[in-house]
């Protein structure tokens, strides 16, 4: 028994002391208090060599910019790195590198010599691409025929990369040129002004073509790498290993930052073979559908021609700053004939071409740019409708590019021809097709009238111009047109016009609101017609009191006349007054009623509806003061009026007046 107890004594002293230690444990950051690792270690800073070129630059407002320089800070989030920008030019800078007073640069080809002094990443940063530009608006160069470059003066760094590639370029192609050493681009601008070059090689940039210079065509590229420090083994180690996580995580993201910084994205002007094309053929001669809603439609009537096309031909009309253009249209009812025409000659150009090299393949055709984009939806008597089954699809059978559209996209289902739109609605209605597709701004019109349900096509209908294949001038003028344009303007232009393509009549309008307009003219109507009650009330009021008075006593003879008196004038009075309120009421009825209807046929036209609008405002505030007369009337029975003084504007007034009685006038002749 001792020993047991012993033991449990001795375990219950063990038990207390490790509740001791492990209490003096936790007590110990309170006491001594610790800052955390990552809190004293600094942030490493890495000696950037910033020279100005397009990897690596300051804007004019000094917010630093390039491909390099966005690279860099992104491959910092992967290491740690905090940046401190060195200026350097071409001429000092590798020596900057070398004596340790940068730690890295980028932008810089790779070279055996070069290695011996430097540090590479292991992954290039990007490639360094090198172009022939030159004022292409003369008319002695040529980017078809190279051999117009014989014996001009072209600039080039001497000694560097660049001059090895377009040495190379100019053996490729029996070139031979003389070498002129330019520096930077101010000494380039500075030579071209003197005429001391004719052409130079220089870095992919939009500057050039902001200046009016094109490109001639690309003379070389090579990989560049980031240059580090041949003692700084540590950040070469770090580097390799971000790009390599930056890689496997976004794979594509050096391709979309080349994108933003290299996409020569600038205002192009035409080649002097190209304008000597366009002097010598004249006016571009367009061939459009007469019937293509949003697009392109002619109005017999007017001569007319609405759309995009308008948009289109007012914006290229002097786009190109050193050309204008003439276009001549030529409508067609269907495409086949369209397609026919271009063929024969009889126009240059399609405005409105499916986006499809099989179509493109069939009829021989050269297709621009994408000029816009058009979402489709299929419209269905299915309340589940499921795209990828072998649906039957009813397609209207001059829609061409439909059709293509369905065989590229959907080949599973099967195509029922039928003669129009409306046919196509009618085949899904008696369950002769699944359905049928059309654009976002029709849909709705089959939805109301046939109870059809509408599901949105994950692939948009892309649009383009055509040319006869082969007419490469005409080609590249339209997609210099297209570049020019605002990113998505005919898109967007195309669904303005789609939806006010479609008037509202105001019976529709009426059809479509039905409950607000039966509440708006219940509210109207029982106004007026409270008024008009409480007013014929105390009318009979007076007309009672003069009998009762007549009736009292024949000594009241004489109050008895003058309250027949006073009634008579009630009566007339009260006839009066119905006859003045029942033709003031419906002078400013009449107006809003006849503006209303102006307004809905005038709907696509703003500035019109907009003074339809105003005159409607103005008719209905003279109603409502009418309104406000009646209640006057009452309250001066009741000997509650009070004056008022306002100040009135004379020529506002009358103008208001006229608004009323204008469109009456106006159906009057």
């Amino acid at each position: 028994m001792k020993n047991s107890g012993i033991s449990e004594t001795v375990q219950t002293l063990m038990r207390k002391s490790v509740c001791a230690v492990l209490c003096l444990l936790l007590l110990l950051p309170a006491l001594f208090p610790v800052k955390a690792a990552a809190e004293t270690a600094p942030a490493k800073v890495v000696r950037v060599g910033s020279f100005e070129d397009t990897f690596n630059y300051c804007n004019e407002k000094g917010v630093r910019k390039g491909y390099g320089y966005e690279l860099l800070e992104t491959l910092s989030g992967y290491t740690g790195w905090q940046f401190e920008y060195v200026t350097c030019d071409w001429s000092d800078c590798f020596e900057k590198l070398e004596n340790g007073e940068i730690d890295i640069m980028g932008g810089i080809s790779y070279t055996e010599d070069r290695a011996e002094e430097m540090l590479f990443s292991d992954e290039p940063m990007g490639e360094e691409k090198y172009y022939l530009y030159a004022d292409l608006s003369r008319t002695d160069l040529s980017t078809s025929d190279y051999k117009t470059l014989n014996g001009k003066k072209i600039g080039v760094l001497m000694g560097a990369e660049s001059e090895v590639m377009l040495t190379e370029w100019e053996e490729k192609h029996g070139i031979k040129t003389e070498h002129v050493n330019i520096s930077n681009n101010e000494d380039v601008k500075q030579k071209l002004a003197n005429h001391e070059i004719d052409c130079f090689v220089s870095l992919e940039e939009s500057y050039w073509a902001e200046l009016g210079i094109s490109t001639i065509t690309r003379v070389g590229k090579s990989s560049i790498y980031y240059a580090i420090n041949k003692d700084r083994a540590d950040i070469k180690e770090e580097l390799d290993n971000a790009m390599r996580a930056l890689d496997e995580e976004a794979p594509f993201y050096t391709a979309d930052l080349c994108k933003k910084y290299f996409s020569l994205d600038y205002k192009p002007i035409l080649t002097g073979e190209e304008k000597a094309w366009l002097k010598e053929h004249g006016a571009i001669r367009m061939g459009f559908l007469t019937g293509d809603s949003g697009v392109s439609t002619y109005d017999p009537a007017t001569g007319e021609i609405t759309g995009i096309i308008t948009d289109y031909i007012q914006f290229a009309r002097d786009c190109l700053g050193n050309q204008e253009l003439e276009f001549q249209l030529v409508g067609y009812d269907d495409k086949e004939a369209e397609l026919n025409a271009l063929k024969s000659g009889e126009i240059d150009m399609i405005f409105h071409f499916d986006q499809s090299p099989n179509l493109a393949e069939e009829y021989r055709l050269a297709r621009t740019n994408t000029t816009w984009t058009a979402n489709m939806m299929v419209v269905t008597n299915k309340q589940l409708f499921n795209e990828n089954q072998a649906n039957r699809v009813a397609v209207p059978q001059n829609k061409i590019s439909l059709t293509r559209y369905i065989a590229v996209y959907y080949p599973q289902w099967e195509i029922v021809d039928c003669a129009a739109q409306e046919d196509a609605a009618r085949l899904v209605k008696d369950g002769q097709a699944d359905c049928f597709v059309t654009g976002v701004s029709s849909q709705e019109n089959y939805s109301k009238k046939y109870d059809f349900y509408s599901v949105p096509l994950p692939n948009p209908a892309k649009s383009c111009f055509a040319v006869n294949s082969g007419n490469r001038h005409l080609l590249s003028i339209l997609n210099k047109t297209i570049k020019a344009m605002p990113t998505n303007m005919l898109t967007g232009s195309l669904a303005m016009y789609k939806s006010s393509s479609r008037k509202v009549t105001l019976s529709e309008f009426i059809r479509d609101n039905f409950f607000m307009v039966l509440l708006v003219s219940s509210i109207f109507v029982a106004v007026i017609l409270l008024a008009i009650l409480k007013l014929l009330r105390k009318a009979r009021k007076a007309e009672a009191a003069a009998r009762k008075a007549a009736n009292d006593t024949q000594e009241l003879n004489a109050k008895l006349q003058i309250a027949a008196e006073n009634a008579e004038s009630a009566n007339r009075a009260k006839s009066t007054f119905l006859f003045n309120m029942s033709h003031d009421i419906r002078t400013p009825m009449n107006a809003i009623i006849g503006y209303a209807d102006l307004a809905s046929r005038h709907s696509d036209d703003p500035a019109k509806l907009k003074k339809y609008m105003e005159n409607i405002q103005v008719c209905g505030q003279n109603l409502l003061m009418l309104l406000n007369n009646v209640l006057d009337l009452a309250r001066i029975e009741n000997d509650k009026t009070e004056i008022e003084y306002s100040v009135s504007d004379i020529e506002k007034d009358f103008r208001n007046c006229l608004a009323m009685f204008r469109n009456q006038a106006d159906s009057k002749g």
